[in-house]
């Protein structure tokens, strides 16, 4: 019989085994990312545009901005534009700095003041866009913060992409273990790499013209997740 001390080794060299045995298990695994793509025509923009104005005073300065918002507020309504599709983005106030000399010594002071406000605004009809945005140049809007196409049903858009993606996953898992002479087993992890694209973003000039044209184009979907699976040694025929 073995004594108490030799079977205490052998069960300590056991245990310390056991992990590389493991390791060497894990190893034979397979990490792929599944992705998936899609074309959608936008249906509805964002634009973010506002009214700047400077004064002596900084009660003038802001008078001013607020009387041409509210006739751009007016101007969108009577295009159409429902009053929860528009949404006050940032009120500021700053002085208007100067150089100035006194008794022959440069210096700067306070000499005006400049107030601004934003409006984001949601437009759901693409085709008429540009006569919209003339109607809010001529009400008084001078400041224009960029223009951005979305699709209404996009969380409907990633449902699937996000399915396709998996289903790619395992092709290109299969399809790697077949070339490796393995088989394809369980699925160890999945990290979803989320959603990507659909978002591009139009710079706007201030130059007029008559019913500004604008184009839409398309907007590129994407989604990924990495996926781990088993890979094991092909089954034997029965």
């Amino acid at each position: 019989m073995l004594n108490t001390k030799t079977a205490a080794l052998m069960l300590a060299g056991a245990v310390a085994l056991a992990p590389f045995s493991l390791s060497a298990e894990e190893l034979r695994q397979i990490h792929v990312t599944g992705e998936a793509t899609t074309d959608v025509a936008p249906d509805q923009a964002y634009i973010t545009l506002g009214v700047r104005a400077q004064a002596k005073e900084a009660g003038a300065a802001m008078e001013q901005v607020s009387a041409r918002m509210n006739e751009v507020m007016t101007s969108l309504g009577e295009s159409g534009i429902d009053a929860k599709d528009m949404q006050t983005q940032q009120i500021s106030m700053h002085p208007v700095w100067s150089q100035v000399k006194h008794d022959g010594v440069d210096g700067r002071e306070v000499t005006g003041f400049e107030a601004s406000n934003l409006l984001r605004v949601t437009l759901h009809d693409l085709d008429a866009m540009g006569g919209v945005l003339d109607d809010v140049l001529d009400a008084g809007a001078n400041e224009f913060r960029g223009l951005t196409f979305s699709y209404s049903e996009r969380d409907a858009a990633e449902d699937l992409l996000r399915t396709q993606a998996v289903e790619n996953a395992f092709k290109k898992a299969r399809q790697l273990a077949e070339a490796s002479g393995m088989a394809l087993g369980s699925v160890r992890e999945i990290r979803d790499g989320g959603p990507a694209g659909g978002a591009p973003m139009m710079a706007m000039e201030m130059a007029r013209s008559s019913d500004m044209p604008i184009s839409p184009g398309s907007l590129s979907l994407s989604h990924s997740v990495s996926v781990t699976f088993d890979i094991k040694e092909p089954s034997g025929p029965n």
